[in-house]
């Protein structure tokens, strides 16, 4: 029998980090290490039911020291690293740009969260990446926003975008890994609930009515259908996608989406 793939997820906690751990687990017989900042109910619910697939560990991402005591952690259980998903991330601070409501502090703890975690948790397993017998695949759950400009998201929109041109580089530099930047879309997390509590105060009603519209009209994505695709990627991703930003439902993930 073929030895399990390992998949190492940051942001495991709940919503889509959640759901892709249970696809990952359910679906593709997968091992996991789950990194999370805090062990929620539904985590270590799933945590007792796959007892020996599932390793959660309680983690800061933006502490270095941590992010790799966890990974070697995993690799001593495990034994191997196929596949890294970095979903961990923040919406907040929100503010216009010029205000000083909003200071840079807010702007660093936002990018020490949504960017500079990535490169620690990329150096932490590129080296058992790089020599997975599946071929190490890396999939940066990105977003629209780092194409778009919503007014009152300038760190999550920076942030995003940055995230994007990481993926690029790094499938230039390590041409036997492949890195995926995969937008999920509109996802029924509690991202949207903050958006639906706080947006009312901050953000233009007609830029808020796109979000509020979609989930008064059941239109929010399902966190296993967009976790389907990058629980997929994770193990699947072909070389031609490798420094690429797809969308969970477009035509390029097509093959990768839950039947």
């Amino acid at each position: 029998m073929a030895a399990r793939p390992v998949v190492v997820l940051t942001g495991a906690s709940k919503g889509l980090g959640l759901a892709i751990a249970k696809i990952l687990l359910e679906n593709f017989n997968a091992n996991v290490v789950a990194l999370s900042r805090t062990k929620t109910p539904e985590l270590r619910s799933l945590a007792e039911a796959h007892s020996e697939s599932l390793l959660t560990l309680e983690c800061d991402v933006t502490d270095a020291a941590a992010v790799r005591s966890s990974v070697s952690r995993g690799l001593e259980k495990y034994k191997r690293i196929d596949g890294l998903i970095l979903n961990a991330g923040v919406l907040e601070p929100l503010g216009k740009i010029a205000s000083e409501d909003i200071s840079v502090d807010q702007w660093k703890q936002h990018f020490d969260v949504n960017f500079f975690s990535l490169i620690t948790a990329i150096r932490a397993t590129i080296p058992e990446l790089r020599k997975s017998p599946l071929g190490g695949r890396i999939v940066f759950v990105s977003s629209g926003a780092a194409t778009g400009n919503t007014p009152t998201w300038g760190p999550y929109n920076a942030g995003k975008a940055a995230m994007n041109s990481l993926c690029r580089t790094l499938a230039a530099e390590e041409p036997d890994v492949t890195s995926v930047a995969l937008r999920p879309g509109m996802v029924d997390t509690s991202m949207q609930g903050l958006l639906r509590d706080k947006g009312p105060s901050i953000m233009d009603p007609e830029v808020l009515k796109k979000f509020t519209s979609a989930y008064e009209k059941g239109e929010l994505v399902k966190p296993e259908d967009a976790g389907h695709v990058i629980a997929a990627l994770s193990l699947k991703a072909p070389k031609s996608l490798s420094g690429q930003f797809v969308t969970w439902n477009g035509v390029e993930c097509k093959e990768f989406r839950r039947q």
